[in-house]
């Protein structure tokens, strides 16, 4: 690998492996929301919402996902009917996307600031990927292309001893699509080609039906929150699927 290399990573689900922290955050923050729910999240109910978080495209969604696991849905009814159960959710419950946002956040601060070790604890790196940052970072220039917000990004790569310039964050704060920070790194990396890796299938045939975007080489994350279904649909398209092993050997 040389310099005319540029690599931008997701963060949930190709960095992190988040899934418990951000089941446990919607939790605590739909009590915030609705009153009776048990002060803790129930260990068969974080288990369900690792199965279903690869239809979770942002953090927020996790209160919603736990309010309806509670209820007693199921994951394969969630599964089935994500959209119209969590729009239902926002309308009998009166709360706007942007307060979830405000929220979940909010949320995240207050654990941060009560037991900050326990929370990144709770945010492992995928094995090796720490290494392969530190790595990354001597050979190329790499980002962080998220929805997640970007002062948790920071924590956990400072936690891990990952050194990332801010200007290199590209997260929820900035009100940026993802397609629109690809464009963005394609002018800024004019001759240099463009990875991005993603476990999100939905967002990558997003990307891929883009024409300002055909310079920008898509790696669909096998090891992230993806299902068998999505792995078969991947490899029907022109998306370069990798198991974890293949992206540390990079």
């Amino acid at each position: 690998m040389n310099n005319s290399y540029v690599y931008a990573l997701d963060f949930d689900g190709v960095i992190c492996d988040s899934a418990v922290e951000t089941a446990i955050t919607g939790w605590k923050a739909a009590t915030c929301i609705w009153g009776g729910m048990p002060k803790a999240a129930p260990q068969i109910t974080i288990d369900q919402f690792r199965l279903i978080r690869p239809i979770i495209e942002t953090g927020y969604e996790a209160i919603l996902a736990m309010r309806l696991l509670y209820l007693g849905e199921t994951v394969e009814a969630i599964y089935s009917d994500y959209g119209n159960k969590i729009e239902a959710l926002l309308q009998d419950s009166q709360v706007k996307v942007d307060d979830l946002k405000k929220l979940f956040g909010e949320t995240r601060d207050v654990w941060i600031e009560n037991d900050l070790a326990d929370w990144i604890n709770m945010n492992p790196l995928f094995d090796g990927v720490a290494e392969k940052l530190r790595e990354l970072g001597q050979l190329c220039p790499w980002y962080v292309v998220t929805t997640k917000q970007e002062r948790f990004v920071k924590q956990i790569l400072k936690a891990k001893a990952i050194d990332l310039p801010d200007g290199r964050i590209f997260g929820l704060d900035r009100n940026m699509s993802k397609v629109e920070v690809l464009a963005g790194l394609l002018k800024t990396h004019p001759d240099e080609t463009i990875y991005f890796v993603e476990d999100r299938l939905p967002t990558l045939l997003n990307i891929s039906k883009n024409s300002g975007l055909t310079g920008v080489k898509l790696i669909f994350a096998l090891w992230g929150y993806n299902t068998a279904e999505d792995k078969a649909l991947a490899a029907q398209h022109d998306f370069t699927l990798q198991q974890l092993d293949g992206f540390l050997k990079l």
